[in-house]
């Protein structure tokens, strides 16, 4: 089947330094574009992450440091990346947790502004987990009747997430969902914005869940002493709060939409 598409749709998987989105590096990163009439354009580039990759890592992936001494880096391919992603929405296999908030950092630290907030969003892994509760191997196997050769090879699990998508929403179009308080619907469709919807796993404001929405629509703390509490009243009666997050070692998307909602404020002269 073909997926119905708006905007073109780009699968991506990310060969990392490690899990950590706020410290760790890319080493590979690969993008199959499906294009809204279903064409396709892939895009491998191993990159230098600047940093050693952990021996330990490099056994999962593959990719050591000798192989990635005279690639470019993230710096010198950011905008290479960023036209090519140009009004694309995003999907990939725990892509909400992992690859995306990683890959918004890269394009932070290389100065490179690309903007995510229009894009959606589609983690096939969620509509998995909430489907069938399993991993990327079983899931191809389960959806597609194959075995995953060379798992954890950026551009295999890549075309194996892209497959996998396909399937789900062939399997799943007219299935019915029922939610933990007992709504009934049928989520699953040719969609990208109710794939989105469906496969997000919260309401964050940031990648990393520092900041999500409350039932108001409201920015709102979701850590420490000023969890449940509206950034903009947090930031009214203790400003050094956002001095404190800025400077410690938090997400530079996270500091990103501190500022922005801090900017804005300001400009509303909430403070």
């Amino acid at each position: 089947m073909k997926l119905n598409l708006r905007n073109p749709l780009a699968f991506i998987d990310l060969e990392t330094t490690g899990i950590d989105v706020a410290k760790d590096r890319i080493v590979e990163i690969c993008i199959i574009k499906v294009n809204v009439d279903n064409s396709e354009e892939v895009k491998t580039i191993r990159v230098n992450p600047t940093v050693p990759i952990p021996l330990e890592t490099s056994l999962i992936h593959g990719i050591y440091d000798e192989d990635i001494k005279d690639a470019p880096t993230f710096k010198d391919i950011a905008k290479e990346l960023a036209q090519f992603l140009e009004g694309a929405d995003f999907a990939g296999f725990n892509s909400n947790r992992f690859d995306f908030p990683l890959l918004a950092e890269e394009f932070l630290r290389a100065d490179c502004d690309f903007d995510f907030k229009k894009r959606k969003f589609v983690d096939v892994q969620t509509i998995f987990h909430k489907m069938e509760q399993r991993t990327l191997v079983a899931a191809y196997k389960f959806y597609c009747n194959a075995e995953l050769e060379n798992a954890h090879s950026a551009l295999a699990d890549t075309r194996a997430t892209y497959e996998v998508l396909k399937a789900q929403v062939d399997r799943y179009e007219n299935a019915e969902f029922k939610d933990k308080d007992g709504k009934v619907s049928t989520p699953v469709k040719n969609d990208i914005n109710s794939l989105a919807e469906f496969s997000a796993h919260n309401n964050n404001v940031d990648f990393a869940g520092r900041i999500v929405y409350n039932e108001k629509g409201e920015e709102t703390f979701n850590f420490g002493k000023y969890k449940g509490q509206t950034v903009e009243s947090v930031f009214a009666k203790d400003q050094g709060y956002y001095g404190w997050m800025i400077n410690n070692d938090f997400p530079l998307y996270t500091k990103k939409v501190l500022t922005n909602i801090k900017l804005r404020a300001l400009n509303n002269k909430l403070f």
